[in-house]
């Protein structure tokens, strides 16, 4: 973690760690911390595609490493996160949420990976062919993330989780692998 630390501040000014408000369980905000991957002299979109030409090269070698994700280890240590749960969102995508969707989900701890961080591992590519990145994952992803962290939850064991951290290593260190998402 030290030396992503360091890759990161020497690649672009700004703070080493990118922090937001995410919902947590029962709707409780929470700051969410990953390693900035951005330049912060930017501005842009809300969401990020793969050719986003805000992200650093350090910050492209981080998002596919997922190594980025790191710092989420202490958000689990605080108690925000556990490893396997629905993936946290931000308050304006939440509120996107079909009602249902957002009462079932908040029910729960969210997560560092679930299964559908696994199978939209490559989220980012998906949006980058997109016209409208932010229709289309409100309109395509984020409903099908919605009904795998459902289904998943409707069945969670403990060997579930353990099927889901090996997947999500499986993918990090074979990314060949990954699905591109989809049906």
């Amino acid at each position: 973690m030290c030396v992503t630390a360091g890759l990161v501040k020497a690649s672009s000014p700004g703070p080493i760690l990118f922090r937001q408000q995410r919902v947590g369980q029962n709707g409780k905000l929470f700051e969410f911390y990953k390693f900035r991957s951005m330049r912060t002299d930017v501005a842009g979109a809300p969401i990020t595609t793969e050719r986003d030409p805000r992200i650093t090269r350090v910050g492209r070698f981080l998002r596919r490493s997922k190594l980025d994700e790191l710092p989420q280890l202490f958000n689990v240590l605080k108690g925000d996160l556990s490893l396997v749960g629905p993936r946290p969102d931000t308050p304006h995508h939440v509120a996107t949420y079909p009602q249902a969707d957002r009462e079932f989900l908040q029910r729960f701890r969210p997560g560092i990976t679930d299964p559908a961080t696994v199978r939209f591992r490559n989220e980012e590519v998906i949006l980058a062919s997109a016209a409208e990145p932010e229709r289309a994952y409100l309109e395509e992803v984020q409903p099908q993330k919605l009904r795998i962290a459902r289904e998943y939850l409707e069945g969670a064991s403990f060997a579930s989780d353990l099927g889901v951290l090996i997947d999500t290593v499986d993918v990090i260190l074979r990314p060949s692998r990954a699905s591109e998402g989809g049906s």
